[in-house]
C-alpha cells in the first residue's frame, strides 16, 4: 500500500469556496503511471483510458488529505481508518477550477458502492491539482442535474459524452473533513 504525503498544498478561494491546490509531485507521477500502464481501459470509460493518470493522481491527492489507504476497488478507490469508502472522480484541466464549474457521476457508476464521491481537477502539464469538494453519494443523487449523453450543458456549452448527474463545485462539502 502506497501512501503518499504531500508537502506542499494551500487552501485557495474560488469566489468564496474554499478549495486545497496541490503540487504533483514527480513521486505521485511517476505512481500514477506505474498503476496506468498496469491496467487496461475499464469498461464504460468515457475517455477510453485516457484519463487512468490523471485519476490516479486524483486518488493520491485525496489520500494525501484524508487519513485513509488505497482500496482500488470497483466501487472505491480509498477507505478511511473509520470505514468510510470514498470514490475519487477527477477531471482534467488547463485552467485552476472556478465554483460553479460540475462535478460529474456518469450514470453507470451511480451503482458503485461508496459512502462519499470527492472530487479533483488536475492539470498534469502544470503538475497542479484541485481537491474542490466531497459529497455522500445520497445527498449527491439527490441535488445532482441529471443530462443525457448528447445533451448540451447550458452552464458551459459542454455536450455530454454520457448519461450523467452533476454538482457544481459551489454545492459541495469544502474541506478534508469527510467521515
Amino acid at each position: 500500500m502506497n501512501i503518499i504525503t504531500i508537502m506542499c498544498f494551500k487552501k485557495i478561494k474560488s469566489k468564496g469556496e474554499e478549495m486545497i491546490e496541490v503540487k504533483i509531485t514527480d513521486e505521485m507521477m511517476n505512481t500514477a503511471k506505474e498503476k496506468a500502464s498496469n491496467m487496461r481501459a475499464l469498461n464504460n470509460s468515457i475517455t477510453h483510458g485516457d484519463g487512468n493518470i490523471a485519476g490516479f493522481v486524483g486518488d493520491q491527492v485525496v489520500n494525501s488529505l484524508v487519513k485513509s489507504v488505497w482500496a482500488s476497488t470497483y466501487d472505491y478507490d480509498l477507505i478511511t481508518d473509520k470505514g468510510t469508502r470514498i470514490e475519487v472522480k477527477t477531471k482534467r484541466t488547463t485552467v485552476k477550477p472556478k465554483d460553479y464549474y460540475d462535478c460529474s457521476i456518469a450514470n453507470f457508476n451511480t451503482k458503485q458502492k461508496c459512502d462519499v464521491y470527492a472530487f479533483v481537477r488536475c492539470n498534469l502539464e502544470t503538475r497542479e491539482a484541485w481537491f474542490v469538494g466531497w459529497m455522500k453519494k445520497q445527498e449527491y443523487l439527490d441535488k445532482a442535474r441529471f443530462m443525457k449523453k448528447g445533451d448540451i450543458d447550458p452552464s458551459n456549452n459542454f455536450t455530454v459524452k454520457a448519461d450523467c448527474h452533476n454538482v457544481a463545485i459551489k454545492d459541495l462539502n469544502q474541506g478534508i473533513s469527510i467521515d
